[in-house]
């Protein structure tokens, strides 16, 4: 799929503020060289982060991110303010043992914080607003500089 696919997915799925965040963030994804192919995003050929969007009201739809990776720390060259590791703090994805593959979970440090149960993909973005939206830049641009 390509970026300009996940737009028409998204103005056909999503509305109101959902559908202006949503595609603020499709923006973002291009300027910064991303690419949608199904529900992975990737760049350089690596996977950053992983998206769905339909037009289900029910969980994981009409949209969410989900951000895999190593947040134990911050980035020297990407500063992480108090409110970002909040945001992400309030995001941690507990392990439902679903197929991902961590079966009831592992014990991660998110920003100098442990958390346990946590699903392999560390953080779950349930309809991000544009604070959210933020944080989930940051943590793209963490995992850009690890590719």
């Amino acid at each position: 799929m390509t970026n300009q696919s996940i737009v028409d997915i998204m103005n056909n799925c999503l509305s109101g503020d959902e559908l202006k965040n949503a595609l603020d963030f499709a923006a973002y994804l291009e300027a910064n060289e991303m690419i949608v192919n199904g529900a992975e995003i990737s760049y350089k050929g690596k996977p950053v982060c992983y998206m769905h969007i339909d037009a289900a009201r029910e969980y994981p739809g009409p949209w969410t991110i989900w951000s895999e990776g190593d947040y134990s720390s911050e980035h020297a060259d990407i500063p992480i303010d108090q409110h970002i590791k909040e945001i992400a703090w309030a995001h941690i994805n507990t392990c439902g043992d679903c197929p991902a593959g961590c079966s009831f979970g592992k014990r991660k440090a998110v920003f100098g914080r442990q958390f346990d149960n946590v699903c392999n993909a560390d953080m779950a973005f349930h309809i991000p607003n544009a604070q959210t939206l933020e944080c989930v830049k940051k943590l793209l641009e963490m995992r850009k500089r690890e590719t």
